[in-house]
């Protein structure tokens, strides 16, 4: 006999990235900045002393307080992890037990499910309107109806750009206060209908923020949790002690200071990412090519086609990455230069009739 895997293992499939070097990725939403060589001088200086074999702050103190300054938080309400994966994985399997409703919507971020599978939660799926924004009564009546212990979503969505406004999502928090809502702002950083400021205000929220868009560190893993004292004390608690490396809480806590360095950032990519959805526009007005490009309030475009595939192979073809979804493209806005060359591609396909 031979040892056999659990169900749930067995019926697991890997994380799938696109593999191989490309000129031009524009596939996983990452800010198309790198840190400044200043501030790489400064990282190097402070990684320079720290003492490696010691084991690092277990409360994140640095990264955690510096985001509390930026974002205007308290800082006992801040959790920090090893990314918001981390930070999802140890919500879903502490403060759900097996046989809990999970309730998520589609379309959207495809780990919320993979970690409710992985702890034995019961994943139940409200789908969202055919123009895919989420109808608020709707999701509500849904998570009553199916005694939901748990609600996830993200707000901007990824994948398909739109955002649910801030009064929509105060009414859905408390209209349901036996469920706790889960919450992620992974790209409010381009919009303004954040819940930071109000998170004290419900006993029943954790908003996730990440240090992978809009503040340009995808390579460093470390995401955010923020909800009131009671819930943060717990998920502190639950949480791996030295979930953070040293080396990570130095380069976050230093990053997250660079305040003028960031919000520069974050003010190009919203302008590059309005220019791109002009140009597509235009560019689908003119050669009727997409089924629909919907209005964006992230960093990304989603395009909404039966072309999706050739579309996709197109652009590998080009050495430009984007990401694909059965019937849709996804396509991060780049710089002025790498934004150039997609649409130049996408006028010479459209042109020849190709999409």
């Amino acid at each position: 006999m031979s040892y056999n895997l659990n169900k749930k293992l067995a019926d697991l499939v890997p994380y799938d990235p696109i593999t191989g070097s490309y000129d031009v990725r524009l596939d996983a939403n990452e800010s198309f900045f790198n840190l400044s060589d200043d501030i790489k001088k400064k990282l190097c200086s402070a990684i320079m002393n720290l003492d490696f074999n010691r084991y690092p702050d277990c409360l994140a103190t640095a990264p955690v307080k510096a985001f509390s300054e930026l974002y205007d938080v308290p800082y006992e309400c801040v959790n920090a992890g090893n990314g918001s994966d981390e930070l999802i994985s140890v919500i879903t399997s502490c403060f759900f037990e097996s046989g809990d409703v999970l309730v998520n919507v589609s379309h959207d971020f495809s780990m919320y499910g993979f970690y409710a599978q992985l702890y034995e939660v019961v994943l139940k799926t409200c789908q969202k309107e055919e123009d895919l924004t989420i109808n608020a009564d709707k999701l509500i009546a849904f998570c009553k109806e199916n005694n939901a212990k748990g609600l996830i979503f993200s707000n901007p969505c990824n994948p398909t750009s739109l955002g649910l406004s801030r009064n929509d999502v105060r009414r859905i928090i408390s209209s349901l206060p036996d469920t706790l809502v889960i919450l992620d702002e992974a790209y409010m950083d381009f919009w303004d209908q954040s819940l930071l400021s109000e998170v004290n205000n419900f006993s029943n929220l954790i908003i996730l923020k990440t240090c992978s868009k809009a503040l340009g560190m995808a390579s460093v893993r470390c995401g955010f949790a923020v909800a009131c004292p009671v819930i943060s004390t717990a998920l502190r608690a639950a949480k791996s002690p030295y979930n953070n490396d040293s080396v990570v809480q130095t380069i976050v806590s230093q990053v997250l200071r660079e305040k003028d360095f960031l919000e520069s950032n974050k003010k190009a990519i919203i302008e590059n990412t309005k220019k791109l959805f002009k140009k597509v526009t235009e560019l689908n007005e003119k050669y009727n090519c997409f089924e629909k490009i919907y209005d964006t309030a992230t960093n990304f475009i989603f395009i909404k086609t039966d072309k999706y595939e050739k579309i996709y192979n197109t652009m590998l073809e080009n050495s430009i990455a984007i990401r694909k979804f059965p019937g849709y493209i996804r396509i991060t806005t780049g710089s002025e230069d790498e934004n150039h060359r997609v649409l130049e591609v996408l006028e010479k396909s459209a042109s020849e009739g190709n999409i």
